[in-house]
């Protein structure tokens, strides 16, 4: 099997992606999911999950925000809430939230275990696969080489980013505003206005940037696209697909994921070849943003090479 992961913009875009053939809707509010392309409000969320429902499939909640002290007095409600509205899966970065579910089992609700750029290794995932996780959010960071090394030691599927923007710093502090304040300007910090850094003297860096309640977020220059490697991820068993919308807004994000819905359904019926691949990745090139570049990130970099 394999499964679909899309975030979602709006409630006409879910119903688009559902219809397109996304296996899951990835959503939540702002106040516990970090770098979603929009956060709904609880009515909203509850007629997601419906509608959802009404096309026979899942919706992942992101929980996956560092979640400080007042924050976490808020879960519990929160949790009540999914609970009640029937979520099927929590995406949780925060252990906190994890341990509430066990001291409240009428809360529990599968998760899946997301601490970024730590989830490196079989071994991490197995151990909160045995705490209740029934699977993970491997690091964008792990090499193809040493995913195809866990690939017979993992105990529960791992969730691969196939499209979409790479996060590659994330501070609470509001840095950009810090930084206008500094030089007495009163601008914008918000992902719309779509700001950007680079490095003195690299004029190919163009790392994206912008704040909400989380803090400062920055992400690579360039975005994923693996639709090249669909095939040796799933001949190695990586079969959990997500795509990412936050800098890919509307319809296109949706032609995306139906041509992604495509190759899967190519893989899956043994049509799936080099010439295939090469068809996908020119159509996402099309449909991509044109101030965003796109490359497969680490996926081929030599493991010996990471510093």
């Amino acid at each position: 099997m394999i499964e679909i992961i899309t975030t979602v913009e709006t409630f006409e875009q879910a119903k688009e992606l559902l219809e397109a053939g996304t296996d899951t809707l990835y959503f939540g509010e702002e106040l516990f999911g970090l770098r979603l392309p929009a956060s709904f409000t609880r009515e909203e969320q509850r007629q997601l999950v419906e509608l959802a429902h009404t096309y026979g499939k899942k919706v992942n909640i992101a929980m996956n925000g560092i979640i400080h002290p007042e924050k976490m007095k808020k879960v519990p409600e929160y949790l009540q809430f999914l609970k009640e509205i029937g979520v099927d899966q929590l995406t949780v970065g925060d252990t906190g939230i994890i341990y509430t579910m066990k001291k409240h089992p009428e809360w529990r609700i599968p998760y899946i275990f997301d601490a970024e750029t730590l989830v490196t290794s079989a071994r991490q995932i197995n151990f909160w696969a045995k705490r209740g996780a029934v699977g993970a959010v491997l690091a964008r960071e792990v090499p193809f080489e040493e995913m195809k090394a866990m690939e017979e030691k993992l105990n529960v599927p791992v969730e691969i980013l196939v499209y979409g923007a790479t996060c590659i710093h994330q501070s609470k502090r509001p840095l950009l505003q810090n930084y206008y304040h500094f030089t007495k300007q009163e601008e914008r910090v918000d992902r719309d206005r779509g700001l950007f850094i680079s490095e003195p003297k690299k004029d190919d860096t163009h790392y994206s940037i912008y704040e909400d309640t989380h803090g400062t977020h920055i992400f690579a220059s360039n975005d994923i696209n693996l639709s090249k490697e669909l095939g040796l991820l799933y001949q190695h068993q990586f079969r959990t697909w997500k795509l990412d919308g936050l800098f890919t807004p509307g319809e296109n994000f949706v032609k995306i994921t139906k041509a992604f819905v495509e190759a899967k359904e190519q893989i899956l019926a043994g049509t799936w070849n080099e010439e295939s691949a090469e068809i996908l990745s020119k159509k996402i090139s099309e449909l991509h943003p044109q101030n965003r570049e796109l490359d497969t990130g680490f996926f081929y970099i030599d493991p010996e090479a990471i510093k």
